[in-house]
């Protein structure tokens, strides 16, 4: 079982979003039903995100803006996030990320805000994961502090191993009580200039993902070509991700279109597989979001089922 249920991209064309890829899993119908939507600029969950230029959870269907629900209820779908992608006030594209309300389903999803020189919880959504959710309310971030604070200190994605355990996990001793064990933080660029961090954590029996990379596409790193480096992640088949020797002689590298996370480097779009190809060994599904600072494509993360 998996936290998350299934992933789509939404591109602008003019002032709509259109379908551009989904990975469903055996969602059929509610796939068939997503491939024929569109939205306006402001309507349903990806419309809203692109006219609020903000990551935005809802955590229930019903009564809200979104326009799927009986589809959504009838594939066990209860909640999602949209991610906007914007290349400075460009929108780029939107990825929707959407979970079921199984019992005993453990993970988080979490949307951080910059107020008075604090990060405080915009919205989240937790599973069966009720107690860590309720002690996450009123948890605020200095910059530096905690994964949400890393990754606004840093101003680039963070990925945290063992959360339950760590010092500067905040809220460890709630995430090894719900089963917690990884985050991924990611720095999300908005037109108004607020910080906003979104924050993947997952479980051990009912994960996110079972992988996680962050590639670094900076020419500062890896020159004038488009190239990108993996600079951090974690598997459960490989291990560590992260070059092992110092100095690093073993740094894997990409190019654009080079692979799935290459797709990203090439397209300046989020890419979705769902059937396994160019994957590594074990995997089926992927999502890659790309990071911009600016006009430009500074990181990568993906995560794989």
């Amino acid at each position: 079982m998996s936290f998350i249920k299934a992933s789509e991209i939404w591109l602008p064309e003019g002032e709509t979003l259109v379908f551009d890829a989904g990975d469903y899993g055996p969602l059929a119908a509610f796939a068939d039903v997503s491939s024929q939507s569109q939205f306006a600029h402001g309507e349903g969950l990806p419309g809203k995100a692109w006219a609020e230029g903000c990551p935005i959870v809802l955590d229930q269907f019903d009564g809200s803006y979104f326009q799927r629900t009986v589809a959504a209820h009838e594939a066990g779908l209860t909640c999602a996030i949209a991610i906007p992608v914007f290349a400075d006030d460009a929108l780029k594209a939107v990825l929707v990320v959407l979970c079921g309300d199984d019992a005993g389903h453990i993970g988080a999803i979490e949307v951080w805000e910059d107020r008075d020189d604090r990060l405080h919880l915009e919205a989240g959504y937790y599973g069966a994961a009720e107690d860590f959710g309720t002690a996450s309310q009123d948890v605020v971030f200095a910059h530096g502090e905690g994964l949400p604070g890393g990754v606004w200190s840093a101003q680039m994605p963070v990925l945290m191993r063992q959360i339950g355990s760590r010092h500067g996990f905040v809220r460890g001793e709630s995430a090894m009580a719900a089963g917690l064990t990884h985050g991924l933080g990611i720095p999300v660029q908005a037109p108004d200039g607020r910080t906003r961090i979104v924050t993947l954590l997952t479980g051990a029996d009912t994960p996110l993902a079972r992988r996680f990379e962050i590639w670094d596409g900076r020419p500062e790193r890896v020159g004038p070509r488009r190239a990108a480096v993996r600079i951090d992640g974690i598997c459960e088949r490989e291990g560590p991700l992260w070059a092992r020797q110092n100095p690093p002689v073993d740094i894997v590298t990409i190019t654009a279109w080079q692979g799935p996370v290459g797709q990203v480097l090439g397209s300046g779009l989020p890419h979705i597989v769902g059937n396994g190809t160019g994957l590594p060994a074990g995997y089926r599904s992927m999502v890659a979001l790309p990071v911009y600072r600016g006009e430009d494509l500074a990181f990568i993360t993906a995560w794989y089922l």
